[in-house]
């Protein structure tokens, strides 16, 4: 028990340690000429975010398509089926958008960074680079992490749109509302702070699985099953900090906004 208590301290401490050097790499040190090499952090913002976003948008439709079905159940037996939009609208831009976009991006760019990163570890990549004179962090961590929180936001607006399309289909479909109809009560639902809340969660999930990724992949030690360990730790961890983070950031921003 003490030598678990020992460890998890020590990877805490150790997380942020190399969240603290990489948020100061990415922006304190672009103003001194030694942030993350532009085209470095624009591959890995591809690799991150536009690779992913076909399961994305496949996901999200039909989380969408599900809200819409299960509130309409309900709502018929009350004839207010009409209004099935407005709950989908307000559903996927305050939480299920951001969190369903975090949640995949976490098991497949999440998990792909902490392999390749835990692999570099193991065959002494990184200490390579470090008797080269160049920082790992600012090489190879500071980039994954500016990606991810770049990106996250952007899926995350994709994502809202996309499941609010999975609704419409649901409502044409099964309610026989028009295009125009379920938009119309939808928008007359939604203010801007609904938008602003999602794309707030959005930017710090993005910023915690980048940030998780590395730390457990740069931590790697051992062989190939050691990255096993950090990639599945990786999904793990990341998906309990985002619903924790989710949690606690709904109960600030209703006080904030």
């Amino acid at each position: 028990m003490k030598n678990r208590l020992q460890e998890f301290l020590l990877n805490v401490g150790d997380y942020v340690v190399l969240l603290g050097e990489t948020l100061k790499i990415c922006f304190f040190d672009p103003f001194r000429g030694k942030g993350p090499k532009p085209r470095h952090t624009v591959t890995q913002m591809v690799s991150i975010g536009v690779e992913s976003l076909g399961i994305v948008c496949l996901v999200v439709f039909f989380v969408g398509l599900v809200i819409a079905m299960q509130t309409a159940y309900e709502m018929v037996k009350m004839g207010s089926e009409m209004y099935v939009g407005r709950v989908v609208g307000l559903t996927m831009l305050r939480e299920l958008g951001p969190l369903i976009a975090t949640i995949v991006l976490g098991g497949r760019s999440g998990a792909a960074i902490a392999a390749e990163l835990g692999t570099m570890k193991v065959n002494e990549e990184v200490e390579a680079l470090r008797i080269m004179g160049i920082n790992p962090v600012r090489f190879l961590v500071a980039p994954r992490v500016l990606a991810f929180t770049v990106m996250t936001p952007l899926l995350a607006v994709i994502a809202d749109y996309v499941g609010i399309l999975g609704g419409l289909f649901l409502a044409i479909a099964n309610l026989h509302l028009s295009a125009h109809q379920y938009i119309d009560l939808m928008m007359q639902g939604l203010v801007v702070k609904d938008f602003v809340s999602g794309i707030a969660k959005s930017v710090v999930f993005g910023l915690l699985v980048g940030s998780i990724a590395c730390h457990f992949g740069y931590r790697t030690e051992g062989g190939a099953d050691a990255v096993g360990r950090a990639t599945t730790m990786t999904v793990v961890v990341s998906i309990v900090m985002i619903i924790l983070a989710d949690a606690a950031m709904t109960a600030i921003l209703v006080y904030i906004l």
